[in-house]
């Protein structure tokens, strides 16, 4: 079963719940986790894992692997 089914599976059961302390349960239980996850992605960077950033950002630009903030904001005024 792929993730999305699974999502679908479980709103529907959580849809049929009728107690007040699983929802609070599961609110608090999301709430930590995108707690989480927001900390995991902005933690301290170590020296070699910055430097490698730098790296990556030179050879990008190098290769024409960029995008000009023309054609960026050209690209958002499709969005409408």
């Amino acid at each position: 079963m792929d993730l999305q089914t699974r999502k679908l599976h479980f709103i529907q059961e959580f849809l049929r719940l009728a107690n007040d302390s699983i929802t609070d349960k599961f609110e608090k239980m999301l709430q930590q986790e995108r707690k989480n996850i927001v900390e995991a992605e902005i933690s301290s960077m170590t020296l070699a894992q910055y430097e490698k950033r730098i790296d990556v950002a030179i050879d990008d630009i190098k290769n024409n692997r960029v995008t000009t903030v023309k054609k960026l904001k050209k690209e958002i005024s499709t969005w409408k």
